[in-house]
């Protein structure tokens, strides 16, 4: 299969790259600048792909309040750019879309656990944004026939994310903490649950999706289950056995949040066979020994 990935840097794309040329397939993943509707047409043009996974974004949720405008160019004009692109190809390639679970914005716990045909109350900037892109797909697929595939992403951690995001914060905490025999670790809301999924297995469902997964459909990627974040920060505390003091900064805590995102993956699995193969606790594990190396490199 040959696959064009955008946003194949990126944290996610690193690893799907990785699983895809594992998997035999041929990949190109050209650095184009995706709200540029000319090049992302000449790239995927050049490329001629069976599949197309659509992995640039801004992914940061806080980060959107500050600039929601940017952040709507890059993550639904982009993903327009590339489904305009896709379509015109003579030979039309089915894309993945990745998208996000923040479209499913506040629930209440007997709204838990989501599925794909719960309502879309996108509560951010980057929610919003995430929901054009979805709905371009819509279009995209029922008005010119084009074969896209949405991938709904719960929160997916691993080794080698940016330390803006919660996981991969309280990790890189912990593994400086080691270097200091103790101290202070610095978190936001400890209250709020995510259904977090190791980024291996969620590239995995990327590629089943694609061979697998029906046209103008939307699949949960996730794990099924939620977790505090307080409960993240003392299992890697634990997993270190450093004398850490857990602290709520106010800083870090935002003033919307949404407290419980919990997801339903059996129409994933139904469709492709997917399961989760590693647990938290390995996951964790990866990224506090992924911190620990960096450190190490760092001096």
């Amino acid at each position: 299969m040959r696959a064009f990935v955008t946003g194949a840097s990126g944290f996610v794309g690193q690893w799907l790259v990785a699983h895809l040329h594992a998997s035999g397939d041929d990949v190109v993943m050209p650095e184009v600048e995706i709200t540029d509707a000319d090049l992302v047409r000449d790239a995927i043009a050049a490329a001629a792909p069976d599949a197309v996974y659509h992995l640039a974004a801004i992914a940061n949720v806080g980060e959107s309040w500050g600039d929601p405008r940017q952040t709507f160019a890059v993550n639904a004009s982009g993903t327009l750019n590339v489904l305009e692109a896709a379509r015109a190809l003579p030979r039309l390639p089915t894309v993945l879309l990745v998208c996000s679970a923040e479209v499913y914005g506040r629930v209440g716990p007997s709204e838990l656990p989501l599925t794909e045909a719960s309502p879309l109350r996108p509560l951010s900037p980057y929610a919003a944004s995430k929901v054009a892109a979805e709905f371009l797909g819509v279009q995209a697929h029922l008005g010119y026939g084009v074969p896209v595939i949405r991938a709904r992403a719960f929160n997916h951690i691993g080794p080698g994310q940016a330390p803006t995001f919660v996981v991969s914060s309280l990790a890189r905490q912990v593994a400086e903490l080691e270097l200091r025999g103790g101290g202070i670790i610095d978190v936001g809301n400890l209250s709020t649950r995510r259904d977090f999924t190791d980024v291996r297995d969620v590239v995995h469902a990327y590629r089943l999706l694609v061979e697998r997964g029906t046209p103008g459909e939307a699949y949960n990627v996730c794990a099924g289950e939620s977790v505090a974040v307080e409960d993240v920060a003392r299992r890697l505390i634990g997993l270190s056995g450093v004398d850490a003091e857990v602290r709520v900064v106010p800083e870090r805590v935002r003033a919307v949040e949404v407290p419980e995102l919990r997801g339903d993956p059996s129409k994933l699995v139904a469709a492709t066979g997917w399961r989760r193969e590693r647990s938290l606790d390995e996951t964790l594990r990866d990224v506090l020994d992924g911190w620990r190396a960096e450190l190490a490199r760092a001096g």
